[in-house]
């Protein structure tokens, strides 16, 4: 990976969901210092009764119809802040999981725990490693310190799966991985 890349444009998220979710396995991500290779992601679309936005815009989903490439932050269980990216209108992508590269001290001290496998796995624990919170919805991510990097791993072989942890439409395949990685919140079915 180049020392000091671009990260990637608002435009490279103006697309589907499902699509961007896919194509982020192997990018990496860093935020304000710390961060680590996409391992785990989630797609979101506008007519997906289990997406924010299926209702329509409200202020809670707001961002989620704004311009792409920005965050979409949401608290999960009145608990856990979930980072997600926007894509095309009504479209994001929950990041599920990275594998944390840069920031450890960081993303350990957040976490109370330092052991690697468990500072990212899961969009509660990413959230919390990243120091995610409600002041970073509509961020964009087009900034040095806070955006997706280039593949961090070209050629990295992608599995797809239902998503998990939802009620509707969980039989979509719209939660992507790694293959091989240790750093998944959950096995995928087909990963054996």
């Amino acid at each position: 990976m180049p020392t000091n890349p671009a990260p990637l444009p608002p435009r490279w998220f103006d697309r589907p969901a499902p699509e961007v979710a896919r194509d982020l396995i192997g990018r990496f991500l860093i935020l304000r210092g710390a961060g680590g290779i996409v391992t785990e992601t989630e797609a979101y679309a506008a007519d997906d009764p289990a997406s924010h936005s299926f209702p329509g815009p409200t202020a809670r989903n707001a961002a989620m119809f704004g311009p792409p490439g920005r965050a979409y932050v949401y608290r999960s269980y009145g608990i856990h802040w979930c980072l997600n990216v926007v894509c095309a209108p009504g479209h994001a992508v929950l990041l599920r999981a990275i594998e944390p590269q840069r920031g450890l001290n960081q993303m350990a001290a957040r976490r109370g725990t330092d052991k690697a496998r468990l500072l990212a796995s899961g969009p509660g624990r990413l959230g919390q490693a990243l120091g995610i919170g409600p002041g970073d919805n509509h961020h964009p991510f087009d900034h040095a310190d806070f955006g997706f990097l280039p593949n961090a791993l070209p050629g990295a072989q992608i599995i797809s799966g239902p998503r998990i942890g939802i009620s509707r439409a969980t039989h979509y395949p719209w939660r992507f991985g790694l293959k091989g990685s240790g750093f998944l919140s959950r096995r995928f079915p087909s990963a054996g």
